[in-house]
C-alpha cells in the first residue's frame, strides 16, 4: 500500500478557523462591498453577509452552544443558511445539514443522532420538526426563519438583537483540526450516518479540486441545481465561491429546467453545479432552443454517473464542457474528476491533484489496469470516522485511506471508469454485470428518456437484467419497443447482458434527496 502524501497545499495556522479562511478573507482583500450572494432580485455584499454571521455567531452563543456541540441547519437555500453555516463555524460549532423537505420521523431521528444544541429552521419546516425539536433534551435554542417562530426564537429577532462587536461574535480559535462538520452519507443501507470532519478536510478540497480542477475564480456568478444541504453543493455552491471572492446564487424552489433557465437568464452565471438529470431535461425543455447560455464558463456534474450521450449533447448546445467527478461524504468531495480540455466521454478522468488510489479485489489485493475492483482512495480530507459506529468506522477508513463500495476500473492512461456500487451489480450467466453499463447504452436511443436497470428473477430462480423504462415524449412502451431496445443493446454489448425485460413508467423515476435515482426502491 502506498502512503499518500497529504501534505497540505499551503500553511494553516494554529487558530485556524473556515468561518475567517472562507469569509473574512474577502473583506481582508478590500471585497466588502462586492455582492457575495443573490436570491432573486436581492443581494447581499460580502461585509453585510459578515455582519450578519457575526450577529448570528453572538446569537448562538448568546443561547449557551459550546464549541464541538452540533448545530442542525434545517434551512432552504437563502441568506439564512448562509449565515447560519458560518456562525457555527465561527463560534466553533460543528455544522450538520440536512433536507428542509423530509419527514417528521426523520427529523426525530437527526435530532436524537447529533444531539444538537441548536438547531436553524424554516416556517414551512415547522409541521415536521416542530414536535421533535419540543422533545429535543439536548436543543437549547431554536431559530426560525419566517413570520411565524412556532413559539420559538425568530431568526431576525435573534439577528437584530445580536451586538456584532461583542465579544461573543469573536472568532473560535478551533485549529486545523477541530471537528468542523458532519456529512451525512446517502442511507442507502440503512439510517443516515455522519462522517465526521475537521477544518483542514473543507480546506484541503477547496486547495486542491476547487482551484486546480475546477478553476474557480474571482469573477465567477455560481449557481447550483444540489441544495446547499448536500456536500457537492456546499462545496460547490458556498464554500468554493467564497474562497476566491466570487458571487452565489440561491433560490428556494425545485431546481426544474424553467427554473434554472429563469435563473441563468436573470443572473448569467459562469459556473453551473449539475446533475446528469437536469443536463436532460434542460436540452429537452421546449425553451432551450431559444435560451441564451453562452454565459456558462464551466459546468460540473457529480451524483450519478453522466452518459456520454448526455455530455456530448450539452456541449453541442452550449460549447461547454461537463467536468464529471465523483466524491463522497466520506472524502467530503470530488477526488476523481475530468479537467477541462481533457474530457473522455464515459471517463470519470483523472485523481485530483493531492489524491491517491488503487482498485482492489475482495481481498483488498490491487488488480490489474482494466479489471475492476472496489475503489481506495486517499488524501488529505478522509472524516476521521462515522459517528457512533465504530465497525463501520474500522471497516471504511483506515487512515488516510478509505476503502469505498464503489466499483471502478482504470485503464492504462490512468483514466478512472465508474462501474457501478459494489452491492448493485448483477451475476448474470455467471459473470457480473454494471447496470450502469446497460443503462447508458439504453440512454443512447432515442425513445428512451431515463432508465434505471436492477435484478429480477427471470421465473427459473436466476437473476436477469431488468430495465424500468420512461419513454421519450412521442414513444410509448410496448413490445415493440422492447424487442427494440434488445436489439439495440445486443449491438452494444456482450449478449448476456441485454435486459430480458422491461417495466414502462409514464412519471419520472423516484430520486433521493441527493437526486440520485432511487434504485433501492425500484429494486
Amino acid at each position: 500500500m502506498t502512503a499518500p502524501d497529504a501534505t497540505f497545499p499551503m500553511e494553516l495556522p494554529a487558530s485556524f478557523n473556515l468561518s475567517e479562511y472562507f469569509l473574512d478573507r474577502n473583506l481582508d482583500a478590500g471585497r466588502r462591498d462586492k455582492v457575495a450572494v443573490r436570491v432573486g432580485e436581492d443581494g447581499r455584499t460580502y461585509g453585510e453577509i459578515h455582519d450578519g454571521v457575526l450577529r448570528m455567531a453572538a446569537a448562538l452563543r448568546g443561547a449557551g452552544v459550546r464549541p464541538e456541540e452540533r448545530v442542525l441547519i434545517v434551512l432552504p437555500d437563502g441568506f439564512e443558511f448562509v449565515e447560519a453555516w458560518f456562525a457555527t463555524l465561527r463560534v466553533g460549532a460543528v455544522f450538520a445539514m440536512v433536507n428542509p423537505l423530509l419527514k417528521a420521523k426523520d427529523y426525530a431521528y437527526y435530532l436524537e443522532y447529533s444531539r444538537a444544541a441548536a438547531v436553524f429552521t424554516h416556517e414551512s419546516v415547522l409541521p415536521e420538526i416542530g414536535e421533535a425539536l419540543r422533545s429535543a433534551p439536548a436543543c437549547r435554542a431554536a431559530f426560525v426563519v419566517g413570520e411565524d417562530a412556532g413559539g420559538f426564537t425568530p431568526y431576525e429577532d435573534a439577528r437584530r438583537g445580536a451586538d456584532p462587536s461583542s465579544a461573543a461574535a469573536a472568532v473560535e480559535p478551533v485549529g486545523p483540526d477541530g471537528i468542523a462538520g458532519w456529512l451525512f452519507t446517502s442511507g442507502s443501507t440503512g439510517e443516515p450516518k455522519a462522517c465526521v470532519h475537521v477544518g483542514r478536510d473543507f480546506a484541503y478540497s477547496t486547495e486542491t479540486y476547487a482551484l486546480q480542477v475546477a478553476g474557480y475564480r474571482e469573477d465567477d456568478v455560481c449557481l447550483s441545481v444540489p441544495k446547499l444541504f448536500f456536500g457537492y453543493a456546499t462545496g460547490t455552491n458556498l464554500m468554493f465561491p467564497f474562497r476566491v471572492g466570487a458571487t452565489v446564487v440561491l433560490f428556494e424552489g425545485r431546481a426544474t429546467a424553467d427554473e434554472i433557465l429563469d435563473q441563468v437568464e436573470a443572473h448569467r452565471p459562469s459556473f453551473l453545479t449539475g446533475v446528469p438529470t437536469l443536463f436532460n431535461n434542460v436540452l429537452r425543455s421546449e425553451r432551450c432552443d431559444g435560451a441564451d447560455l453562452s454565459c456558462l464558463r464551466v459546468s460540473l456534474s457529480a451524483g450519478e454517473a453522466l452518459p456520454p450521450a448526455l455530455y456530448e449533447q450539452w456541449k453541442a448546445r452550449t460549447g461547454v464542457e461537463i467536468l464529471d467527478g465523483i466524491g463522497s461524504a466520506e472524502m467530503f468531495h470530488i477526488y476523481i474528476s475530468s479537467a477541462m480540455g481533457e474530457v473522455v466521454p464515459g471517463s470519470l478522468g483523472r485523481l485530483v491533484p493531492g489524491y491517491v488510489a488503487e482498485v482492489v479485489d475482495p481481498e483488498g489485493r490491487p488488480v490489474e489496469d482494466g479489471e475492476p475492483g472496489r475503489l481506495r482512495i486517499a488524501g488529505g480530507s478522509t472524516a476521521l470516522c462515522y459517528w457512533g459506529d465504530k465497525d463501520k468506522s474500522n471497516a471504511t477508513f483506515q487512515g488516510a485511506w478509505c476503502t469505498s463500495a464503489d466499483v471502478f476500473r482504470r485503464d492504462a492512461d490512468g483514466l478512472f471508469w465508474y462501474v457501478g456500487r459494489s452491492d448493485d451489480l448483477l451475476k448474470v450467466s455467471g459473470i457480473w454485470v454494471s447496470p450502469l453499463e446497460i443503462e447508458n447504452v439504453l440512454l443512447d436511443h432515442a425513445a428512451v428518456h431515463e432508465c434505471c436497470v436492477v435484478g429480477r428473477d427471470g421465473g427459473d430462480g436466476l437473476v436477469k437484467a431488468h430495465a424500468i423504462v420512461v419513454c421519450a415524449e412521442g414513444h410509448q412502451g410496448s413490445d415493440d419497443l422492447a424487442s427494440g431496445l434488445k436489439a439495440h443493446v445486443k449491438t452494444m454489448l456482450a449478449p448476456h447482458k441485454y435486459p430480458r425485460s422491461f417495466e414502462w413508467r409514464t412519471e419520472p423515476l423516484p430520486r433521493n434527496d441527493r437526486g440520485k435515482i432511487a434504485r433501492k426502491l425500484l429494486k
